[in-house]
C-alpha cells in the first residue's frame, strides 16, 4: 500500500464527471494537505481543458483513460446513478480507490455487486453521503453518544424547497434511473437519520407524491422510520417550490449561505417558460465546471449548512441547529453551542484519505450505502403497496469510525 503521508507523495485524485457534484468537491480536495487533484474525465472537452489548465492536471475523454492513468490513485465517480456499476467496475479493474456519488445504485443487486467488486479488487469504496459529515450533525451524534440528555427517542428531518424545478437532466426525473427526490434527496435524509440514530432501522411506512405530470417522478415523500430500539423518526420532503423550510432555518440553506429568493415560486415559473428539455439540459450543463452559472464553492461566506429542519429529541432534552452551531434545550436552560466553520465535504475527504492510509473501511462504505439504498427502495415500495416494509440490510454506526469532536 502506498504511503500517502507527505506533500511530496500525495493521494492523487481523479474526478469522473465535472458537473455540479464533481465541481463542488474540488475545494475540499485542494484543502487537504496530502491530496492532489491530478486528473478528470468526461465527455465534454471544453470544461475538461479548462480544468486541466486550472489545476495543472491531465484530462481524459474516456472512462477507461482516466482509470488507466498511472497519475491517479483514487477516483471520485460523480456520474449519473445508472452508470455507477460500470464506472466502479472500471476503476476497480485498475485498482483505483473510489468515492461514488449517492445513491450507490438503484437496485440492491447492483449494490451487492459493487461491494463484491470493491472487496475482490482490494480497493476502498466510499459513498458520498456528504450531509451527515456536516459539523452540526456530527456534534448532535456526539451529544447522543455522551448520554448527557439520555437516550435518543425521536429524530426528524423535514425539507421543503424547489428541487423539482431546478434545472434537471432527463435521468434526474426518471425514477427507474435513480431520479426523483426519494433517491436523490431522501438518500441524504435517511443518511442523517440513520447516522444520528445509530444505523439500525427496523421498518419503514411511507407515502410518495408525483403531483406534476410534466416532471414525472417523485417530488414529495413522507416516511415514518422505526429503529430496532424503538426510536422513531420522520423524513418529510417536498420539492414543489411553494413553502420553503428556509423560513424556519434563519434563511440559511444547505450550502451554508443565506438564501435570497428571486421571488415566490421563481424556479417553478422559470422552468415553465422553457420550450423543451434540450434547453433545460444545456443550461444544466453550464452549472458544471467552468460554466457561466457555476457556483463558487470556495468563496461563499456561509453559516453552518441546513439540510432542511432537523430536530432530535432525547429523554432529557431536544437539539436543533442554530446559524452557527446547535441549540440544546436541556432540563433547566437553552444553550447555544458554536461550531467551527468546517464543511462536510472537508470531513468526507478526510475520512476517505484516512481509510486508504490506515487500510480500514470508512464509516460511509459500500455496506452503509447499501443500507441507505434499502431505505430509499422501502419508501417507494411502501408507498406503492401501502404497508409497512421491514428492513434486513441495515448496519450499525461504528463508534470507532465516528470522527466526532
Amino acid at each position: 500500500m502506498a504511503n500517502y503521508l507527505s506533500r511530496e507523495n500525495p493521494l492523487r485524485m481523479g474526478i469522473l464527471g465535472l458537473g455540479i457534484a464533481g465541481s463542488s468537491l474540488l475545494p475540499a480536495m485542494t484543502k487537504h494537505p496530502y491530496i492532489r487533484v491530478a486528473a478528470a474525465g468526461g465527455r465534454n472537452k471544453e470544461p475538461l481543458e479548462k480544468f486541466a489548465s486550472d489545476y495543472g492536471a491531465e484530462y481524459h475523454l474516456s472512462v477507461e483513460g482516466l482509470c488507466r492513468s498511472d497519475q491517479v490513485d483514487a477516483i471520485y465517480i460523480a456520474t449519473p446513478t445508472e452508470y455507477h456499476v460500470e464506472h466502479v467496475k472500471m476503476a476497480a479493474q485498475y485498482k483505483k480507490h473510489v468515492i461514488v456519488e449517492k445513491p450507490l445504485a438503484v437496485t440492491m443487486e447492483e449494490a451487492d455487486e459493487l461491494i463484491k467488486i470493491a472487496e475482490q479488487s482490494g480497493i476502498h469504496m466510499m459513498v458520498g453521503h456528504s450531509f451527515s459529515f456536516e459539523p452540526p450533525i456530527r456534534k448532535i451524534r456526539e451529544i447522543i453518544e455522551e448520554g448527557s440528555l439520555g437516550k435518543v427517542r425521536m429524530i426528524h428531518n423535514w425539507y421543503f424547497n424547489d428541487w423539482m424545478y431546478r434545472l434537471r437532466t432527463p435521468e434526474e426525473l426518471d425514477t427507474s434511473l435513480g431520479g426523483g427526490v426519494t433517491y436523490r434527496q431522501g438518500s441524504h435524509q435517511f443518511d442523517i437519520i440513520r447516522y444520528l440514530g445509530g444505523g439500525m432501522l427496523r421498518s419503514v411506512r411511507a407515502m410518495t407524491g408525483q403531483w406534476d405530470e410534466t416532471r414525472p417522478t417523485e417530488g414529495a415523500h413522507a416516511a415514518f422510520l422505526e429503529f430496532e430500539d424503538g426510536t422513531a423518526a420522520t423524513a418529510v420532503y417536498n420539492g414543489y417550490d411553494r413553502f420553503h423550510t428556509t423560513e424556519l432555518t434563519f434563511g440559511i440553506g444547505e450550502g451554508g449561505p443565506s438564501v435570497k429568493p428571486e421571488g415566490y415560486a421563481s424556479s417553478r415559473k422559470n422552468i415553465r417558460k422553457m420550450s423543451d428539455p434540450t434547453t433545460e439540459k444545456a443550461l444544466k450543463r453550464k452549472k458544471g465546471y467552468g460554466g457561466n452559472l457555476a457556483k463558487n464553492y470556495q468563496n461563499v461566506a456561509h453559516h453552518q449548512p441546513f439540510f432542511g429542519l432537523t430536530v432530535v429529541s432525547c429523554e432529557r432534552g431536544d437539539i436543533r441547529q442554530s446559524p452557527n452551531g446547535l441549540f440544546v434545550y436541556g432540563e433547566d436552560e437553552k444553550v447555544e453551542l458554536e461550531l467551527q466553520p468546517e464543511t462536510g465535504r472537508d470531513v468526507m475527504m478526510a475520512e476517505f484519505y484516512d481509510a486508504i492510509v490506515q487500510d480500514r473501511p470508512p464509516l460511509h462504505d459500500g455496506r452503509w450505502g447499501r443500507a441507505n439504498l434499502e431505505v430509499c427502495n422501502a419508501v417507494l415500495q411502501s408507498a406503492k403497496e401501502r404497508k409497512e416494509i421491514f428492513l434486513s440490510q441495515q448496519v450499525a454506526v461504528s463508534i470507532n469510525k465516528l470522527g466526532v469532536g
